[in-house]
């Protein structure tokens, strides 16, 4: 049991940096903040392996639905959200 929780430790750290870096890399604006909302649900599923419920709760819903839904609707108000 004990190495599947580190395999599935491991797979979710790999894809909270893979999505960091596409969010940093991207072009599109709006394909960014959608990475950074991967990335923010990657770090709630990291947080419940670590047996920190109320942390992946909160992170869950700031970083992966509370933010990006801001930046979102930002990009939409003053680029329509395709710009660079």
């Amino acid at each position: 049991m004990t190495e599947l929780i580190t395999i599935l430790n491991i797979l979710v750290i790999l894809g909270m940096v893979v999505t960091a870096i596409l969010a940093v890399h991207l072009e599109n604006l709006l394909s960014a903040v959608i990475a950074l909302a991967v990335t923010g649900g990657f770090a709630a599923a990291e947080f419940l392996i670590l047996h920190a419920p109320d942390v992946a709760i909160s992170e869950a819903a700031v970083g992966a639905a509370l933010v990006p839904l801001i930046f979102i609707v930002t990009l939409r108000k003053i680029k329509g959200g395709d710009g660079k």
